[in-house]
């Protein structure tokens, strides 16, 4: 069966399902399977990992995955996206930081608050500006500036880690690839023009993720970090990248993009991540699949992706549990992004 960029081959074995924008069966059984697990409190709560328990960063990560849906009746059934940005904003901090409401743990602070960002301007309910604009404040004080000690030759400068307090130099914490993306995509969601420093800082660590080859690797601040070794290229980051520099106002033609998606196109594969050919990868090819095919959804909507086989109730789910894709909540809200594409 061919697909194209309105259609996406499902399946494995011997199942497979046809999935097309709008009108589509699987589509909307995912998206009513998400809905159907929205608690009381307008919030999703993982049932699988105690860290999202809270729901404070699963929630606007589904959110944001339903906003994907064009059909309105299937992203906002009866008034559940409303509900959602009601527990959004109840457990955003004064200061505008959702993910520490917590006292035990904190909950992806900086991936929540992005996330949250980009639902809510998409969401577009009154008075939305005025629940970001302290958002957007928090994230920009996250960012590895100089004013926290950080020099532009240093591995961290520009991009974002978890965030929670500030790492000032030369102490830098987690960073990555993937929680960069994601700021960058609210600031660039909310309007922030591409000529802000925030996109000037940003593009020097993008820079330094990239290969000679194109591809991205996860982290330039900690080797350890990199699925595919300590400078390898691989699928999931180097889709990231490509995001990451649409997100600060990269043209399409640019070398930065052209060179990752020449990367992305040679080493394509329908049914898992690429850039894990060595024995020793540890299972990073199926356990990072769902992500993968949701930015290569967004990346490139034109190639060929196959997802294992939904469930009757309209959930996926991955068995490899290496990055919680073993979360129906996690993998479904993933999967909505190809559905919806």
């Amino acid at each position: 069966m061919r697909v194209d960029r309105r259609t996406f081959l499902l399946g494995t074995l011997a199942t497979s399902l046809t999935a097309c924008s709008k009108t589509s069966g699987p589509l909307k059984k995912a998206a009513e399977y998400l809905w159907a697990q929205q608690a009381p409190d307008g919030g999703f709560h993982s049932s699988t990992y105690g860290l999202l328990r809270s729901g404070q960063s699963l929630t606007p990560f589904i959110l944001r995955a339903l906003l994907a849906v064009s059909d309105r009746s299937i992203a906002d059934p009866g008034g559940a996206m409303d509900r959602a940005i009601t527990f959004i904003k109840a457990n955003t901090t004064a200061d505008g930081v959702l993910g520490m409401m917590d006292e035990s743990a904190a909950d992806y602070p900086n991936y929540a608050t992005a996330l949250a960002i980009s639902a809510m301007v998409r969401a577009r309910r009154t008075g939305y500006d005025r629940v970001i604009e302290p958002m957007l404040k928090h994230l920009r004080l996250q960012q590895f500036t100089e004013e926290r000690g950080w020099k532009e030759s240093d591995a961290p400068f520009g991009g974002w880690g978890m965030g929670g307090l500030l790492h000032q130099a030369p102490e830098a914490g987690h960073v990555d690839l993937s929680m960069t993306r994601h700021v960058l995509e609210a600031f660039s969601d909310a309007g922030v023009p591409s000529t802000d420093e925030v996109f000037k800082r940003a593009l020097i660590f993008l820079n330094r993720s990239q290969n000679p080859d194109g591809g991205f690797l996860f982290s330039p601040v900690s080797p350890e970090l990199n699925k595919a070794g300590p400078s390898g290229s691989y699928g999931t980051a180097t889709a990231d990248g490509v995001l990451a520099l649409r997100a600060a106002g990269v043209a399409e033609s640019d070398p930065r993009i052209t060179k990752a998606i020449g990367w992305l196109r040679q080493h394509h594969v329908p049914d898992r991540a690429p850039g894990f050919e060595k024995p020793d990868s540890a299972g990073w090819a199926d356990g990072l699949r769902f992500y993968y095919a949701h930015v290569l959804a967004r990346v490139l909507p034109s190639l060929t992706i196959n997802l294992p086989s939904q469930a009757d109730d309209g959930s996926f789910r991955n068995p490899s549990n290496l990055v919680k894709e073993d979360d129906p909540l996690i993998a479904t809200a993933l999967a909505v992004y190809v559905l919806a594409r």
